[in-house]
């Protein structure tokens, strides 16, 4: 027969018993999670040598950050100027990992991401680009079409971002109104172009050279 003692003293055994599996499984979660946000991956990198790739941690997603799996990345003049150690806006030096627009998939959510999900076909813009996997947050997203592959889509997210927010969001283009697109063979020009016609708006064309301007309704 157990003494009354024995008795007594049991359940603090089994809460100490519970405390410590409890705490052994947070270390291994701990770990597990320490060891998903060391795992390595592939990425363009400016380094004191120059721009190389390099062996970087795979980033995780925090808040309303998107993990994606990259397939293609778009190449911008801003990129080859980081490539030689240039700055652009607080980004560049050594230690950046290149690249500034892609398109590819979602691997994972951040725990406030919205509007996507684990595998849909994404682009956008962002830092980190160069890289097997880069974050995004879920507000600078755009699906990609349907009927383009993963390196047509790579080509459109910076181009569309910034004339959109030019000839859109600022300029408040209307039907029937003008606009002047100057550098009208460039990526932005060129997208500038197909918004404006989208708008129902009429374009004068200059390229690059100051040749004659070309109107098109």
């Amino acid at each position: 027969m157990r003494d009354a003692e024995a008795i007594i003293r049991e359940p603090a055994r089994r809460h100490d018993v519970r405390a410590r599996r409890r705490q052994r499984l947070a270390e291994i979660g701990d770990l597990r999670d320490l060891e998903a946000r060391e795992e390595p991956m592939k990425a363009y990198v400016y380094g004191a040598n120059g721009a190389e790739i390099a062996d970087v941690a795979k980033p995780s997603p925090k808040g309303t950050q998107v993990l994606v799996k990259v397939h293609a990345c778009g190449l911008n003049r801003a990129d080859l100027g980081m490539t030689k150690g240039h700055a652009h806006g607080a980004a560049g030096g050594v230690g950046t990992v290149l690249g500034m627009e892609w398109a590819g998939e979602v691997a994972e959510l951040g725990p406030d991401a919205k509007g996507v999900k684990v595998g849909d076909k994404i682009m956008g813009s962002g830092g980190a680009a160069f890289a097997e996997y880069t974050l995004a947050d879920h507000g600078r997203l755009f699906r990609a079409p349907s009927n383009m592959n993963f390196e047509e889509a790579a080509t459109l997210p910076v181009a569309l971002a910034t004339m959109h927010n030019a000839v859109v969001t600022n300029g408040a283009l209307q039907a029937g109104q003008t606009v002047l697109i100057q550098g009208a063979s460039s990526g932005v020009g060129l997208m500038a172009m197909q918004i404006a016609k989208l708008k129902g708006a009429k374009t004068r064309d200059r390229l690059v050279d100051g040749r004659d301007a070309r109107a098109a309704g």
